[in-house]
């Protein structure tokens, strides 16, 4: 009976995973904007090309990605790998952060597949 809350505990913890990945990423966009006209979408490609970090948090829960990039923002999204623990997160498989015009947005979700939209957390993924 305590099982499943045992393992919803345990899930909720390993979000802090994906919760550090984005933040390297909005490190490493935000030095990327100072030398050049425009964020990237190249997260993996190595430096001067792009921001040279892996497209796997260090645990392999979540792949990294860099789903929209322009002058005035990004987004980018850590989406659990299928097959780990993460993959049953029901409300969270997906964790977003967009920097939009110089505000961060959050945001998670099942299946959100689309980049663009509001973003909001009702599952409270991103815990404060």
């Amino acid at each position: 009976l305590a099982l499943p809350s045992y393992f919803d505990s345990v899930r909720k913890g390993r979000r802090s995973e994906a919760v550090a990945a984005l933040a390297q990423v909005q490190q490493a966009q935000e030095r990327w904007r100072t030398n050049n006209a425009a964020y990237t979408t190249a997260l993996a490609a190595s430096a001067p090309s792009g921001l040279d970090l892996k497209a796997t948090t260090p645990e392999g829960l979540y792949g990294l990605s860099i789903d929209t990039a322009s002058a005035t923002g990004y987004t980018a999204t850590a989406a659990a790998v299928a097959g780990t623990s993460q993959a049953s997160d029901t409300n969270c498989t997906r964790m977003r952060v967009r920097m939009n015009a110089g505000n961060l947005e959050y945001g998670g979700c099942a299946g959100c597949a689309v980049p663009t939209g509001a973003l909001t957390d009702p599952n409270r993924c991103w815990s404060r």
